[in-house]
């Protein structure tokens, strides 16, 4: 059984977070790429990495600090999330979420391919010949396919995954590698040990460079902790300290690692560049054997099954986490967001992911081009999330996060400008890279804008409504216009107005005009000025009382809805909220209506008494007629009521009595998707068969503490409110939110 929730209960502590850099970041690039460094730099490849790993270090430090702030799964997708539109961080997410999944295809297939390796060579240290199947290729895709499902299982019972064993067996493996080269390196004259390391930049300063853009991504792994985050205990402290543990493990077996491949690695009388340069991809293995003779084979051999594996699962892990965030904010289905009832596993996502994986493997032509692609995409989000983590800090205000970047700005700038210059590299050393990367970017944005884009434009507008926070981080500071002419109206359009744009986040502007009849003397005729000072007082009082920092305007205007429409254009406010008193059957258009034909802006209209208190309303109703042109005001309208107390709302749609059954259950799924959309979760639906429209609203009306009605902004002098708004209006005595979104 699943169900949808909006976090996730923490499971793992820091051994197991660990775990997973340590998983993704440990075997796998060193077995693979140190060859090629070496062949490209000699001896310095000691320095590519070591300078890489300081790359890496910034970076850890950008995604701690926005992970302390924002513990949730997703890494650099949520990330993003909070500070970029929603478009951008879709993007974001289906690069890094695409990432991850060729990541653990490639895994997959280095475990089939070491795997059958280890059986080989196994059989023939008995004595028995390798079967004829073995040198099938498909073998490897069957072995990549069953490990990625053995690991699925895995994932689906437990939340970490498990693989700590897997891990552990992996270090010491490295471990006794290390050893092992140190006691020869000890026992070799220094002057050969000496004699190995010159030339030292066997290419120069530009192969040291060439060959940290090869390699950094043997650092990578660090950022699935920031995107498992939501299942973290203490994310604050223990996040942080797992990616610098994860990258210091790294650390201290790759460096002591290529030391020891240099000083003794290579046969006598040769060089590790050279040897290196004759066969990169087996370096670490005829290194070993060099130095521990077959031994040191097998230990590699091992090390290389145990490093696929682990990365196989850490990248499953987290891929399976970014998916569902993404469907929790419904850039993906929202299928993906069910998690199980005991412990909060996203099935689908798992499922979803791991069948994509298994997919790729026989399904990609080029291997490489897609790992060189992935890499890429992980070198660019890295840049980015340099670039957020000085946002987050800017724009964080009294909250920043509660781990902080040292010697900010200088470690996210610099971290940023080297992830950049690497991607760079990357992209010109392998195009074809860069085509993968824009096609599957091509193919996002179209499911995007085809089958996501409303759903999530929605999601953000109220996820932003529910924590005004998100509305900062963004960078924007919105402001509501709210003209007020009655004095006994203050206190509630000023509670509604706070509600829709706290002054914390954004600000309110309280609008008092002086209407002058003709020929006015001030001194003459102090009436019009006493009238606007009364309404001033009130409003500032009310502001007062409730806590709230209003600014206030006053204007002089013999056309009060011009002058409205002119101040709002010149502010260019994002909303305005204004009063109702009441609104006639006359078929011509009334002032309000007149006014909201001129307005560039999101209107919300309010009929309250002076005494209602936005407290006391718990139950909304919100009839339905359609679609309409006003999903994104209302989300937000929800969202914001929602967001100081729980709120019912009823979703309420009327059809005529003799609308058929079948009918009648497609306008229920309608509005059960509505809710969703709007409130995040089922809320309260009713569809009721009736001939007399008005009549069962009033009706459902009377059991709730305020209606919300949404209508069509018509433009110019056109009337607003027609014959059916008009009737509701008149009819019922309960409160009234009219919401008319801009053009």
């Amino acid at each position: 059984m699943t169900q949808s929730i909006e976090s996730n209960e923490r499971r793992i502590g820091l051994f197991a977070a660990t775990g997973v850099g340590v998983g993704a970041i440990v075997g796998g690039g060193i077995l693979a790429l140190s060859g090629v460094a070496f062949a490209t730099t000699g001896p310095a490849a000691l320095v590519a990495f070591a300078v890489n790993g300081l790359i890496a270090f910034f970076t850890a430090l950008s995604f701690a600090e926005m992970a302390s702030k924002f513990p949730e799964s997703g890494g650099t997708y949520a990330f993003s999330r909070k500070v970029l539109s929603v478009e951008a961080a879709f993007t974001v997410g289906w690069v890094v979420w695409f990432a991850s999944i060729v990541a653990a295809m490639l895994y997959a297939v280095g475990f089939g391919y070491f795997g059958l390796v280890l059986t080989e060579d196994l059989l023939r240290s008995f004595g028995h010949d390798a079967p004829e199947w073995s040198e099938n290729d498909r073998l490897v895709a069957l072995v990549a396919v069953g490990a990625t499902l053995f690991l699925t299982v895995g994932l689906l019972r437990k939340s970490s995954g498990g693989g700590n064993w897997a891990n552990v067996c992996k270090v010491i493996v490295f471990g006794v590698l290390i050893l092992a080269g140190m006691w020869a390196v000890a026992r070799q004259p220094v002057g050969e040990t000496r004699e190995a390391f010159r030339p030292f930049f066997a290419a120069g300063w530009l192969g040291l460079l060439q060959a940290m853009g090869y390699t950094f991504i043997a650092l990578q792994g660090f950022d699935l902790i920031a995107a498992v985050g939501g299942e973290i205990r203490d994310p604050a402290k223990t996040i942080p300290r797992a990616m610098m543990l994860s990258l210091l493990i790294a650390l201290l077996i790759y460096l002591p690692l290529l030391f020891v491949l240099t000083a003794v690695g290579a046969e006598s009388g040769s060089k590790i560049a050279a040897t290196a340069a004759e066969n990169p991809e087996e370096i670490v293995a005829t290194g070993a054997m060099n130095y521990l003779g077959p031994f040191g084979y097998w230990l590699v051999i091992v090390a290389a099954v145990l490093s696929m594996f682990t990365a196989l699962q850490a990248n499953l892990f987290a891929a399976s986490r970014i998916a569902l965030a993404m469907s929790r904010d419904r850039t993906l289905p929202s299928m993906l967001s069910q998690v199980t009832a005991n412990r909060q596993i996203p099935v689908y996502s798992v499922v979803v992911t791991s069948v994509l994986v298994s997919s790729l493997v026989f399904l990609l032509p080029n291997v490489a081009a897609a790992g060189a692609a992935a890499s890429l995409i992980f070198l660019v989000t890295f840049a980015i999330a340099h670039f957020l983590a000085i946002l987050v800090r800017q724009r964080s205000g009294d909250y920043p996060p509660p781990f902080q970047t040292p010697s900010f700005p200088l470690v996210p700038v610099v971290g940023g400008l080297a992830c950049i210059s690497l991607a760079v590299f990357q992209g010109i050393a392998v195009p074809s890279a860069g085509a993968i990367t824009v096609v599957w970017l091509s193919i996002g944005g179209l499911m995007f804008l085809s089958l996501f884009a409303r759903q999530a434009r929605l999601k953000d507008v109220s996820s932003m409504a529910a924590n005004p926070e998100l509305v900062r981080l963004r960078g924007n500071t919105p402001l509501v216009l709210v003209p007020i002419a009655n004095p006994q109206n203050a206190e509630p359009m000023i509670i509604l107005a706070n509600t829709l744009v706290p002054s914390s986040i954004g600000r309110v502007l309280i609008q008092t005009i002086v209407v002058p009849p003709e020929d006015w003397d001030p001194d003459a005729d102090p009436e019009p000025l006493n009238r606007s000072q009364e309404v001033l007082r009130a409003s500032l009082g009310a502001s007062t009382k409730l806590g709230m920092r209003v600014e206030s305007l006053t204007t002089v205007s013999r056309h009060p809805m011009e002058e409205i429409a002119r101040v709002a254009r010149l502010h260019r406010c994002e909303s305005v909220l204004l009063g109702l008193s009441e609104i006639t059957d006359e078929q011509t258009g009334t002032p309000i209506e007149r006014l909201l034909g001129k307005l560039n802006a999101d209107v919300v209209v309010l009929r309250a008494t002076s005494n209602w208190q936005l407290i006391d309303t718990e139950r909304i109703l919100v009839p339905v007629g359609g679609r309409g042109g006003h999903d994104h005001l209302l989300a937000r309208l929800l969202g914001s009521l929602s967001r100081t107390q729980q709120r019912q709302v009823k979703f309420l749609r009327v059809v005529p009595a003799k609308t058929p059954e079948a009918e009648r259950k497609r306008i229920q799924r309608d509005l059960e998707r509505i809710a969703w959309e709007n409130v995040g979760g089922p809320g309260e639906q009713e569809v009721i068969a009736s001939d007399n429209v008005v009549e069962t609203i009033v009706g459902a009306a009377e059991d709730c503490g305020l209606m919300i009605l949404g209508v069509q902004r018509l433009g110019g002098g056109q009337k607003l409110f027609g014959a059916f708004t008009r009737r509701i209006v008149n009819r019922t005595k309960c409160r009234l939110i009219i919401i008319s979104r801009r053009d």
